[in-house]
């Protein structure tokens, strides 16, 4: 462990100073005029914010969404003023009014940074630790990129050779997902990956010391981490040569992550402020605000004083960008020059386009054989993985569970580990039993571009992935989760197993879509539909969770219907086996559209002209015109029973008044699936019985 660099080629003036002093007059005034906030932190990481975007850092202000930009990842997003302030003075396109606008209706600067809102912003960092997580998922995507289009070239010689930069704070490390994260992280060996952790001992309700005894330190040692101390200065600010050396030995670690520790006292240097609980997410006050300034050699006067030469000085980023953004060109267009296959391919990807043909290595299934749709799922994940080189994923160690390798030769895993298919620039990725920080790796992967990334794992442990898929859908993000063992079909694992309410508190995440279909074509053409939907603009994506049965389930004619959320699987027919109106409609999903075809036959052969209809995705319906709605759905027919082998919340919407739900309103067994499904009422002969009281009312 480092803890005392001893030289350098910082070029540190006294402007650089100036500049990281009005970074914390700035912070300081911000939270003070809305009248909330956190600027204790982002006082005290002034300097390594300012270091990293000033001398650091590759990156054009310019063009945000360079390709060859290093990232960063503030994943202490409540101290946002330490990013929105940086890229202000960089030229990203803030300026001091919108600081002015700090945390208020309509400004670029929200209360915590979101991707899409705010130019520069890589992610959306809210939870503490999600952002820890994001970083490692760019680190693993920045590899599979390079492996994608330069593997053969030698390291730091590639025009996709990048860094991923995040700063940490005390919150952050103490969240288990930046455990797993970086444990995830020092297995894979990610070298482009440098975490800087804000080490100021102060949280919410004081000194960490209440909380937090462990030795840091070697716990990151202990995950395989390259780990550093920067000492501070004798009057405890940061020191910038320190971090300086630091993060440049950081950047020459290519064998392992790295992290760096740099104690910090929050709310340097306001006299009466600093190193307490209250500067953390509470605004000064007045008096401290101009105590502060006055210590730093400002007019406690003047508010949001932001002197010509600081702000000519770090605008200088602009012309450093340029001049970055121009010599990776040159490397570029050399690459290019060099292989024009991939670099058609490279244009391909980065459009968001997938390779002709692509939908012909799609499986179509026989009619009539009973398949898991899991089976199917990981069949055409296999199909799919020979045509479309940037489609890659795995499960949280369920992958014989999920189906959900791509390919059985190829893990990604660096080199030098001993299982057999190890590549640094495999396409089955072993994340571990960790379903948190699986998630959010994924949206970092998301994030970073020029990859179709899924996960998977049993839908039950959704529950501990669900803040970051909250996150893929406040984001937007293009990524697919893999749930499968959908329901009590699983059989004998039980109740902790069985998921009964997961589907219904899934669609209640704004944005993101649930696709549960009913049989191996379903989800044949729900994965293409998926794939389709994949966009790189913000605000246009979505993710995207399958939701898959562990047991078979029988197979029906492909219907093109299904990418509509919605269709007709069997219509109604009068006595005479011709088309008629249907009397009761039957509204199915996964599973269970199977017990209503079997109730169908029923009343079919009691007179009853029946409709199935089967409904993977709620979501993909509500999006269709209303007039194909109701011709699925025909409101004049107000007879009408949803099945689903979860708690029936979703379905209300759809049945009306007079309609039934033959749900699971409560939790499960420890029993074979058959006996499950029996026991609870999930029988072609209840669903049945379920329509006619279903009628019975409408007739009354």
């Amino acid at each position: 462990m480092s803890t005392k660099p001893t030289t350098t080629d910082l070029q540190w003036t006294e402007l650089d100073q100036r500049a990281v002093d009005t970074v914390r007059v700035l912070a300081a005034d911000a939270v003070q005029k809305v009248g909330n906030g956190h600027p204790g932190t982002a006082m005290s990481l002034a300097p390594a914010a300012y270091t990293l975007f000033q001398k650091v850092m590759r990156h054009d202000p310019a063009d945000a969404d360079w390709t060859g930009r290093d990232r960063f990842v503030l994943s202490a997003g409540h101290t946002s003023l330490t990013l929105y302030i940086q890229l202000y003075l960089a030229g990203y396109g803030l300026e001091l009014d919108d600081l002015k606008a700090f945390r208020t209706w309509g400004s670029k600067t929200p209360g915590h940074p979101e991707y899409g809102h705010t130019t520069g912003v890589e992610t959306t960092t809210g939870p503490l630790g999600q952002g820890v997580a994001n970083a490692v998922g760019m680190a693993m995507a920045a590899r599979y990129e390079r492996g994608l289009f330069d593997p053969e070239a030698a390291p730091g010689t590639s025009p996709f050779d990048h860094m991923v930069w995040a700063i940490a704070g005390d919150g952050c490390l103490q969240e288990g997902i930046s455990a797993e994260a970086s444990s995830l992280a020092g297995h894979q060996k990610l070298g482009n990956l440098v975490l800087l952790w804000d080490d100021n001992h102060i949280s919410i309700e004081g000194d960490t010391e209440t909380a937090v005894s462990e030795d840091t330190l070697k716990r990151y040692e202990a995950y395989g981490w390259h780990v550093q101390r920067v000492a501070q200065l004798p009057n405890g600010d940061l020191d910038p040569v320190g971090l300086y050396n630091a993060l440049q030995a950081a950047k020459a670690e290519t064998g392992r992550p790295s992290f760096i520790a740099a104690r910090s006292i929050i709310a340097w240097p306001a006299p009466h402020a600093q190193n307490t609980e209250a500067s953390h997410g509470s605004a000064l006050g007045d008096d401290e605000v101009a105590a502060t300034k006055k210590v730093l050699g400002f007019d406690p006067e003047k508010t949001f004083e932001v002197s010509d030469e600081v702000i000519s000085h770090t605008r200088e980023a602009l012309d450093r960008g340029r001049e970055a953004k121009a010599e990776w060109e040159k490397k570029f267009a050399a690459w290019r020059t060099a292989h024009p296959e991939r670099a058609a391919e490279f244009d391909r990807i980065s459009a968001g386009e997938l390779p002709a043909g692509w939908e012909d290595k799609l499986p179509v299934f026989e009619p009539g054989k009973a398949i898991a749709t899991r089976a199917a799922s990981g069949k055409v994940l296999q199909a799919l993985g020979e045509i479309i080189p940037e489609l890659w994923g795995g499960s949280a160690d369920l992958a014989g569970s999920n189906n959900t390798t791509i390919d059985k030769t190829s893990s990604f895993l660096p080199a030098d580990n001993p299982l057999p298919g190890a590549d640094p620039y495999g396409r089955t990725i072993h994340f571990g039993i960790r379903e948190h920080a699986m998630a959010a790796a994924m949206n970092g992967i998301a994030l970073h571009g020029n990859t179709r990334i899924y996960g998977g794992t049993f839908l039950v442990f959704s529950d501990y992935m669900r803040n970051a898929v909250r996150l893929s859908a406040l984001m937007h993000l293009p990524v697919t989760y893999v749930w499968t063992h959908d329901s009590i079909g699983l059989g004998e694992d039980g109740p902790t197993h069985q998921p009964v309410e997961h589907l219904a508190s899934l669609r209640a995440i704004p944005g993101l879509n649930i696709v549960r279909p009913a049989d191996a074509n379903e989800t044949s053409i729900v994965w293409r539909e998926i794939l389709r939907r994949y966009t790189k603009v913000f605000g246009k994506g979505a993710p995207h969770g399958l939701a898959l049965t562990r047991q078979g389930v029988p197979t029906y004619e492909a219907n093109e219907d299904a990418a509509k959320g919605g269709y007709v699987l069997f219509d109604s027919e009068g006595a005479d086996g011709q088309s008629a109106e249907p009397q009761v409609l039957l509204i199915g999903t996964g599973s269970e559209v199977h017990l209503a075809v079997e109730a169908r036959e029923e009343l079919q052969a009691a007179g009853i002209p029946t409709r199935v209809v089967s409904m993977p995705s709620v979501e993909w319906f509500e999006e269709q015109d209303q007039a194909y709605k109701d011709s699925v759905l025909p409101p004049s027919v107000k007879a009408r029973v949803a099945v689903e082998a979860g708690i029936g919340l979703t379905w209300y919407r759809y049945v009306g008044d007079a309609g039934r739900i033959v749900s699971l309103e409560h939790f499960g067994a420890s029993a074979d699936a058959k006996v499950l499904f029996r026991e609870f009422g999930f029988t072609g002969e209840h669903v049945a019985a379920a329509a006619r009281e279903s009628l019975a009312d409408v007739t009354r």
